[in-house]
Order: C-alpha cells, then sequence, then structure tokens
C-alpha cells in the first residue's frame, strides 16, 4: 500500500488483544488508538501494545480525525451501537462476529454503512485463513467432485457463571451466537443459504442455549449437520464429503492444515501456517478493500452476513429463544 492504515480498537476485552497481536505481522498496518468507557482500561491496553492514543470514551475514539479504520470489539448487543457511531464518523468498520444480536440490527448497520458511503465487514476471521482459501479452490476447482454434506461442530465446557457473559441472557450469551456462527457460517461457505432448517437446544438454567444442533437442508439434496456448545467439549472439526472425495479440516474455526482424500488415491496432508496468530488476514483484507474503495467485502459480503443473521434468528425462533432486550 502507498500508506499505512491507521486503525482504533473499540473495546479493550479479550479478542481485542488478538486484534492487536495480529495488526503487529502487517507492515501496512498501524494501531493509532484504542477506545474503552474506563480510561484506566484504554491506557492500561495501550501500555501493553504501545499504542499511542487512548480514549476513556468510544465517541472520542470514533472522532479522532487520525483513526481510519476501527475493529468493534464490544459484547454482541452493542455492537449495532457502536458500529453505528464509528460509520456515522466516517470510518471504516470491522466488526466482531456475531454481526449483531438479530437481522432488525444487521439491517440498520448495513443501512447505515450505504447511506453514509462507509466500508463495513463483519469479522468472520476463520473465511480467510489460507487453509480455508485452499479449501475454496478445492470445491471451485471439483477437486472432491460436488460436495454433498458437511458436518462442523464447535462446543467447549466453560464452568457455570451466571453473571459472565457466555451465560447471560442480557448479553446475548449462548453457544449459538458464540460459537455457533463458526458452523453456520461454515455451511454457508460451501453450500448457500439453507431451504430448511431444523433443530434443538438444551437451554440452561440462566436461559441460553448450552448446547444444540442443527441440520440445513439444500435445494439440490445437500446437507449440512452442525452443533454447537458452552458446556460440551467437542471435537471442534468439521468434514466436507463430496462425490469424489472429502475434505477434513481439524480446528477448522483456527485451523492451519487440512486432509484432502481423492477418491483412489492416497491422502493428502496440507499445512498452512499463520504469519501471525490468524487474525491478520481478516485486517489484511479489510486494508486491500480500503485500498481498492470497495465499500465490502466480496469475500464476506454484507448479503451474506445478513442473511447468517437470518438464519440465526429462525433457530432462535425455534427454540422460542429471545433475550430480554428484544421483548
Amino acid at each position: 500500500m502507498d500508506k499505512k492504515v491507521k486503525w482504533g480498537i473499540l473495546g479493550p476485552g479479550n479478542i481485542a488483544n488478538q486484534f492487536a497481536k495480529a495488526t503487529g505481522v502487517i507492515p501496512d498496518a498501524e494501531l493509532t488508538a484504542v477506545g474503552s468507557r474506563s480510561m484506566e482500561r484504554a491506557n492500561k491496553f495501550a501500555d501493553k501494545y504501545d499504542i499511542p492514543k487512548r480514549f476513556g470514551s468510544y465517541e472520542d475514539l470514533a472522532n479522532d480525525p487520525d483513526v481510519e479504520a476501527i475493529y468493534v470489539a464490544t459484547p454482541h448487543p452493542f455492537h449495532k451501537e457502536y458500529t453505528i457511531l464509528c460509520l456515522k464518523a466516517g470510518k471504516a468498520v470491522l466488526c466482531e462476529k456475531p454481526f449483531a444480536v438479530n437481522t432488525r440490527q444487521v439491517k440498520e448497520m448495513i443501512e447505515c454503512a450505504k447511506t453514509e458511503k462507509v466500508f463495513l465487514m463483519e469479522a468472520m476471521w476463520t473465511r480467510f485463513l489460507p487453509i480455508m482459501v485452499k479449501v475454496r479452490e478445492w470445491i471451485a476447482d471439483g477437486v472432491i467432485g460436488e460436495p454433498r454434506m458437511l458436518t462442523a461442530d464447535f462446543g467447549f465446557r466453560s464452568g457455570l457463571n451466571p453473571e459472565g457473559r457466555l451465560f447471560n441472557p442480557e448479553l446475548a450469551g449462548g453457544g449459538l451466537l458464540d460459537v455457533g456462527v463458526y458452523t453456520v457460517a461454515m455451511a454457508y461457505m460451501i453450500f448457500g443459504e439453507p431451504a430448511c432448517i431444523n433443530s434443538m437446544a438444551h437451554i440452561g438454567e440462566t436461559g441460553v442455549d448450552e448446547q444444540a444442533a442443527m441440520v440445513f437442508g439444500y435445494d439440490k439434496g445437500q446437507i449440512a449437520m452442525l452443533s454447537c456448545a458452552i458446556r460440551t467439549s467437542t471435537p471442534q472439526e468439521a468434514r466436507i464429503m463430496g462425490t469424489e472425495g472429502s475434505i477434513y479440516l481439524p480446528g477448522f474455526w483456527h485451523g492451519t492444515s487440512a486432509v484432502l482424500q481423492v477418491s483412489g488415491k492416497e491422502p493428502q496432508n496440507v499445512d498452512m501456517p499463520f504469519k501471525g496468530n490468524g487474525y491478520e488476514y481478516e485486517v489484511m483484507e479489510v486494508m486491500k478493500c480500503l485500498e481498492e474503495r470497495k465499500l465490502e467485502s466480496n469475500i464476506v459480503p454484507l448479503s451474506e452476513s445478513l442473511a447468517i443473521m437470518k438464519t440465526l434468528d429462525e433457530i432462535r425462533e425455534q427454540w422460542k429463544l429471545k433475550y430480554p432486550f428484544e421483548e
């Protein structure tokens, strides 16, 4: 690039640490500012990553003329509010997944981006990992024939903490939005929007989904079988089965390897390590889009983020699960 892109981080929580580390391996990315609702937290985070500007309010970060792009890293229910704040300030936005908590919010975010003519993208970082780029190439080239079936799971066991983000309905806790979205996005990458959805969940004592299973059906008969959990550990792997072979992805959501099995041939193990921690690839995609003056990414287009959120809404409707702020 001709010049460095100056980034700001909105919300210095756990995931923001990963983003900050990732920018360190991108020569054209400059982490310029961080904003928090607490000046103390902003200073602590900024000191850790040698960030020159720190703000005790999100508004001050959004209005800083030096900042060109902002990574929104707050809990789910605040994505819409702060994404729109940044967009209206003319800042390109990379918003952490899930994009928001429901379709209505996502529509507002997209409408704002289009009205303001400012770049917006959901931070579905898995989509940009080198091994996922290779998977899309294999599928596009027909290496495993026609993809017919997908299995993907993402579950982990967390200690029950009613006050914690994962178990708090007021913070849109539960497995679906936190990790289930990875499996749904994987299904969209392979098959697109499902024609039918069947799902079930165990709703725990705090009122959030603690584990769930989903089956998607498609017009040409393809099937995706997905699961997610915050109280049950699962292998966290994906398998794509085609008419002429299969692809196995261990740790698919943060994977660096795949096993390609083409019918009649020996399995092929492919390793594609990260330059940094893996988050750098979504950052580079945003910067590439900005250099090309695009308002959205072709790899994670806004239309797909909206479609995924509609799917997540339909799943929650099947469970009769509403968050308190949606009533």
